[in-house]
């Protein structure tokens, strides 16, 4: 299993949330965060911005799926200019479902 995490731009999210669905992903975290990338943020005439609003999604994906996952946030959050943003990719050893006590381990690669 693998842990994505993606920071994208916020009017992004629902190009993301379509193509991920329309792939048949549904689960996910999502929250507002703020941050830098190379660019050290913006500058608008006389005012700089240092951090700009992004979203992060998180979602834990077996490895099998795990290509058409980034391809479908890829394509969702690529507008070709910077500060698209990032996606990161973790193992994940186990997860464990606390309403059941399910525990699943993490799938070789």
């Amino acid at each position: 299993m693998k842990l994505i995490r993606a920071i994208v731009r916020s009017e992004r999210e629902p190009q993301i949330l379509k193509n991920l669905e329309s792939g048949g992903f549904y689960g996910m975290t999502k929250f507002p965060v703020v941050g830098r990338g190379q660019q050290h943020g913006i500058q608008v005439g006389d005012v700089g911005y240092d951090t700009l609003s992004k979203l992060e999604f998180l979602m834990v994906v077996s490895d099998r799926d795990l290509p058409a996952v980034v391809q479908c946030i890829e394509e969702g959050a690529y507008t070709g200019h910077p500060g698209d943003g990032k996606i990161f990719i973790q193992e994940v050893l186990s997860s464990h479902t606390i309403r059941t006590g399910a525990e699943k381990h993490g799938e070789q690669s």
